[in-house]
């Protein structure tokens, strides 16, 4: 296959990001039931060494000894650390890239420089709120405490910015910023 033909047969990477609070795990799962159906656009579950739970999302579960063994064995995509968990995308992504699939996960911006040396078509798409409307997200959810809030809404100003990364903007009705996901998803890679 010649070099122009694995090109126009490469998939798009579309990297989900962004503030605890922002709705990334909300918007992915809209997109996800709109797009039902379109074998372009794969959802794939991320791994991690957090038991399940009803209320969050839908993932698989490794011990961290597992993890390790998975990790050291090269069957992740990606992987990293964050908040006293591991977290890794499945290895099979790759094959959902080459054969043309559009991938979208969310991810720690930590692995941004790393999935971008792995595949050049990738997209980041941030998913963000004003600091009043993530505050008061943090604190329905309940899993942190005032503290926590304070240090997740600090390093909400730290976002990516730049070519090749769109900005979501999720502080109306779930269905706007849905529609407006969308949007980023089915959108051309920027060249």
């Amino acid at each position: 296959m010649s070099e122009a033909a694995k090109q126009a047969k490469t998939g798009r990477l579309i990297l989900v990001v962004g503030p605890s609070g922002a709705g990334k795990d909300s918007l992915i799962e809209g997109a996800r039931t709109a797009l039902a159906g379109h074998p372009r656009f794969v959802f794939p579950r991320r791994i991690i060494t957090r038991p399940s739970d009803p209320g969050s999302e839908d993932h698989a579960t490794l011990s961290e000894a597992e993890f390790e063994r998975q990790r050291a064995a090269g069957a992740f995509f990606l992987d990293w650390d964050a908040h006293g968990l591991r977290y890794a995308l499945p290895g099979s992504i790759a094959d959902e890239l080459a054969a043309g699939r559009t991938v979208i996960a969310n991810v720690s911006r930590a692995v941004i420089a790393a999935a971008r040396a792995k595949h050049a078509a990738t997209t980041v798409v941030v998913v963000t709120a004003p600091p009043a409307v993530l505050a008061r997200r943090l604190a329905a959810r309940g899993r942190e405490d005032a503290a926590d809030v304070e240090a997740r809404l600090a390093r909400a100003a730290d976002q990516p910015s730049g070519p090749g990364v769109v900005t979501v903007m999720n502080d109306a009705s779930l269905e706007s910023a849905v529609a407006r996901f969308l949007e980023a998803l089915k959108a051309p890679a920027e060249a």
